[in-house]
């Protein structure tokens, strides 16, 4: 009796949902613009929704069809982590629609009020990104080590690593460097729970995506529990920390001239902390708060700064010697001229290591399409080709065919690393040459910016998106990238590998091996 009593209910409302579902998901295929749909076959049923699952399971061959096919149009692209996106040709990219929530961050953070408070653009954009020339000897000293303890200090033998689990640990411990501070950063729960954490985010986000919205916060307790799991385990690292840095704080601006408490410490969390004294907020100076917040911004560095890093190491142990000699020759160099100490400008003087990164960043883009938006207008959109996108619209444009296209990168498929630094040199020389034909006798030449580097975005460049909600983190990024590599190379012989592996795609993410390994061996005596 109980048992019917309470399957009755239990029908009632499955059936309601799915027939809610239906009628929702018939209202929004009739809100699409007509438009071609890829992956959609002639007798389909539903259209969309089979077209989404056959796109999830080989995306890379749905978005190659969409760009041969369809390069100047607009179509739509159903992908199970992305929803029915209208993609937009790349040449229709400046568009200020505010992002989606892909990640579903009311469900998957463990804080959604925090998330949506917490202002991490302001902290790096006027803080951590002109303080990085102050960061950078405290990170120089992190990658030392972190290399020492992951990669090794034997110069007779060949080592095998694998190249995600080592990169992983040395990109979180140099990151963490300047978010938490010596010691925790070199502490492995600390980066394990964040790469975790930043694994469950858009897995857990997936999931939610492919039900109804009021179905999703019944749902995410259960799909969430790994979010809630590494949540807590990453506090629990954190918390003392933070809690003897309030102390300290308090302490100092009670009574600045007593010498016995410590220096304030030049990191993100101290940042945090008096930001959110700045601001009168109690909330977010709790030490959960805090601790939070620090889980956060592992989650949006750790996660792309280690698929870079991983990729970069295989194109470099795929590279001819010639080309890591050269590599040594300028770091060396740059190094000697700045008495052996990195510095920014010294960073910045990399060029032909920034080109190696930008090329493989171009070629290993994590993200297939970019620049997701929804379209917030009452009376939607009208793109530059004339198609009308109603309000809730969800647009992207394309990125890994365009990065991969002969007509604007030559020879595409091809890894050149030093395709950008040779741009760079024509570019200098062209310009130099225009300076002094204009300014003769003048030492006053006004040399253009040089487009090219690793941090500059473009239309045809989407790693970190483009225009206003550009990565803010990025030159940071590039920074912490740079030590590692240099280091590495100035460091490690690699056992030259004749073809470079694959990584799987997850639909519309494309992925490094993370299981596969290189050999490598620690140098007599670094160049």
């Amino acid at each position: 009796m109980l048992s019917e009593f309470l399957i009755r209910p239990a029908a009632l409302l499955l059936s309601s949902c799915i027939v809610y579902s239906l009628v929702s998901f018939i209202k929004h295929c009739r809100r699409l613009p007509n438009l071609p749909v890829i992956g959609a076959r002639k007798n389909d049923l539903f259209p969309i929704f089979q077209a989404k699952w056959r796109n999830t399971l080989n995306f890379k061959a749905a978005m190659e069809q969409a760009y041969t096919q369809y390069r100047d149009r607009a179509v739509i692209l159903p992908v199970v982590s992305g929803g029915d996106s209208v993609m937009l040709p790349y040449s229709e990219i400046d568009f200020k629609e505010r992002a989606a929530q892909i990640y579903q961050t009311d469900h998957t953070f463990m804080n959604p009020r925090l998330n949506r408070a917490a202002r991490y653009d302001t902290i790096i954009r006027t803080i951590m990104t002109p303080q990085a020339g102050v960061l950078i000897p405290a990170l120089s000293d992190e990658v030392n080590w972190a290399f020492d303890e992951y990669w090794g200090t034997n110069t007779s033998k060949w080592k095998e690593v694998c190249v995600f689990e080592t990169v992983r640990h040395i990109v979180g411990g140099v990151a963490n460097r300047a978010i938490v501070g010596a010691p925790y950063c070199r502490d492995p729960g600390l980066v394990n729970n964040g790469m975790a954490f930043a694994i469950d985010v858009p897995f857990s986000a997936s999931i939610l995506n492919l039900f109804w919205e009021p179905l999703r916060p019944l749902i995410a307790p259960f799909v969430t529990i790994p979010n809630r799991i590494h949540t807590r385990r990453f506090r629990k690292i954190v918390l003392a920390e933070i809690e003897k840095r309030l102390r300290d704080y308090d302490a100092r601006q009670a009574n600045p001239e007593d010498k016995s408490i410590d220096p304030e410490p030049n990191d993100f969390l101290q940042w945090a902390i008096q930001q959110a004294k700045a601001f009168g907020d109690p909330y977010m100076w709790r030490s959960e708060s805090l601790a939070d917040r620090l889980l956060i911004l592992n989650f949006a560095v750790l996660h792309t700064s280690s698929l870079f890093a991983t990729w970069a190491m295989f194109d470099l142990a795929a590279c001819e010697p010639k080309v890591l000699d050269e590599l040594r020759e300028e770091i060396t160099s740059v190094l000697a001229a700045h008495g052996g100490q990195w510095t920014k400008r010294a960073v910045a003087e990399l060029e032909k290591l920034d080109s190696i990164m930008r090329e493989s960043a171009r070629l290993n883009s994590v993200l297939a399409v970019g620049l997701r938006r929804v379209v917030l207008a009452e009376n939607g959109l009208t793109t530059p080709s004339g198609v009308h996108l109603p309000k809730g619209t969800h647009i992207s444009v394309p990125v890994y065919p365009v990065m991969r296209d002969d007509s604007i990168y030559a020879d595409a498929d091809t890894f050149m690393p030093f395709r950008f630094s040779e741009l760079r040199r024509k570019q200098h020389q062209q310009q130099r040459s225009e300076g002094e034909e204009k300014e003769q006798g003048s030492n006053n030449i006004n040399m253009k910016r040089i487009p090219n580097n690793f941090t500059v975005t473009s239309p045809d460049f989407l790693v970190f998106g483009h225009g206003k909600h550009a990565c803010t983190g990025r030159y940071f990024a590039a920074t912490v990238l740079k030590l590692i590599l240099a280091d590495a190379i100035l460091k490690y012989d690699f056992e030259r590998q004749t073809a470079k592996v694959e990584g799987p795609w997850y639909g519309d993410f494309r992925l490094p091996p993370m299981k596969a390994c290189i050999k490598i061996r620690r140098r007599e005596t670094p160049a």
